[in-house]
């Protein structure tokens, strides 16, 4: 009894001060409004939520559902008999919508073109059990492939991507951005950097420090034979005969190598 007569009581003070606000407008009063119906705010919000993609957040459509409810206080006719709640929850749901449609980039008409090719597209596919041909739907599109092949330059543009999606690990509940799946092309992969450097100490083995450093200037470097002559105080052409006669030994090792795995 004490706890209904409570609630009623809050019930009679919400209603002077909607009465009082419609009065006088006070701002104080508005903002009394607005903090006693917050929590229908976040309730809508989190119930449009569990349907977007997992980059929007609560607190971006929370903000978007204040700006309705406050027009929705501002607006709101009491002689109409009407809950202050049905009234403002189409207001705020509407708030909402609205600034999601501004988050998208792609014009609807645009939108409205690509489902129309994906509905084609399934249409056909579940009924030839195959992929369709361009020809089978511009047929079912009812245009020529000149007109569809316009249809898909002005459709494809229409997905965006955010890096900043989460996703989830397959085998954990882990948050991860689809930004830190992203292969680093800049990274040395371990497996190839270890074979490099087999392949490098198995060339060079038994060369003497002047030739393993002819091999790894020339071929690992990129440098030119002049510049490696300069490098070591040596003649180009002497360079050259370093070479050539570390070639020859390499190739004398290496079909030894052959033969070995061969035999």
């Amino acid at each position: 009894m004490v706890t209904s007569a409570k609630k009623k009581n809050e019930e009679h003070n919400i209603g002077q001060v909607w009465r009082d606000f419609k009065k006088t407008g006070e701002e104080r009063l508005r903002n009394i409004l607005i903090e006693r119906y917050l929590p229908l705010v976040r309730y809508i919000a989190e119930r449009l939520l569990a349907k977007l993609p997992q980059n929007i957040e609560l607190d971006d459509l929370t903000s978007a559902g204040i700006f309705g409810l406050m027009d929705a206080v501002k607006g709101f006719d009491l002689s109409r008999g009407v809950k202050f709640e049905t009234y403002c929850t189409t207001r705020i749901r509407g708030a909402i919508l609205d600034e999601l449609r501004s988050l998208d980039w792609v014009p609807r008409i645009v939108r409205n073109k690509a489902n129309r090719i994906d509905a084609a597209w399934k249409g056909l596919e579940i009924e030839l059990g195959r992929t369709p041909t361009d020809i089978e739907m511009a047929g079912r599109l009812n245009m020529s492939i000149s007109e569809y092949e316009e249809l898909i330059r002005e459709a494809s543009a229409i997905t965006i991507v955010s890096l900043t999606d989460k996703t989830k690990e397959d085998q954990g509940a882990k948050s991860l951005r689809k930004i830190d799946l992203l292969e680093d092309k800049k990274i040395v992969d371990p497996e190839d950097e270890l074979k490099r450097k087999e392949i490098t100490d198995f060339i060079t083995k038994g060369l003497s420090p002047k030739e393993r450093l002819i091999i790894l200037l020339y071929y690992y470097e990129d440098l030119t034979m002049r510049e490696i002559g300069a490098t070591l105080n040596l003649s180009e052409s002497r360079v050259c005969q370093l070479h050539s006669r570390i070639i020859f030994r390499l190739k004398a090792q290496l079909k030894k190598f052959q033969t070995e795995l061969l035999s």
